[in-house]
């Protein structure tokens, strides 16, 4: 290494001692807290999300994640009133990631939730929500930066399962949906 350059990291994304990803852009969401008292991070949730329903790009889900979405402004807006939410991560079309709260913390991204017999997984879990709807297809940019935050997050958490929003909450929630590839996500950061 000559002198000035900066040491590598073993993965791109690489989550610091204080639950940020190294490289992505923090947009601090007030919707979180803190995990229960020795709770450790074991489940990581895929969801999808789209502001207006099936339209791509704007600034509607990050203001909606940071408290300032502005209801009046379409529509589909008005059922999001008074709503509290976030995640942990926003992955756009372009798979250009942004940070909402840190990993340690707890997101409000599951909801009334349940996992191997375990209630509330907003304790236990990260979430990660890919620019896209429950019924379309996801870009490559999007798995890419997907599997090489997952692959970060697992160094960093011990982490044993992958799932869907749909499969903590079925009957309620349909994300990341039909669209969404499990396969290629496995084939390029192993089975779970």
């Amino acid at each position: 290494m000559s002198a000035g350059s900066a040491p590598r990291t073993a993965h791109p994304y690489a989550i610091d001692a204080h639950g940020f990803a190294a490289g992505v852009p923090l947009h601090a969401s007030p919707h979180h807290d803190a995990r229960p008292h020795g709770e450790a991070v074991s489940l990581l949730v895929v969801h999808s999300i789209s502001l207006p329903p099936g339209r791509f790009g704007g600034r509607a889900v990050d203001d909606l994640f940071t408290g300032t979405l502005d209801c009046a402004a379409d529509p589909a807006f008005e059922a999001l009133r008074g709503l509290r939410v976030s995640a942990h991560f926003v992955i756009d079309r372009g798979g250009r990631p942004v940070q909402y709260v840190a990993t340690h913390a707890r997101a409000w991204h599951a909801g009334v939730s349940r996992w191997r017999g375990r209630e509330r997984c907003n304790d236990f879990s990260i979430g990660i929500e890919l620019e896209g709807t429950d019924t379309g297809p996801f870009e490559a940019a999007q798995y890419a930066t997907l599997a090489a935050l997952v692959r970060a997050l697992r160094a960093a958490h011990p982490i044993v399962d992958i799932v869907g929003h749909a499969d903590i909450a079925p009957g309620r929630k349909t994300d990341p949906g039909a669209g969404f590839d499990w396969a290629r996500l496995r084939a390029v950061i192993g089975a779970f």
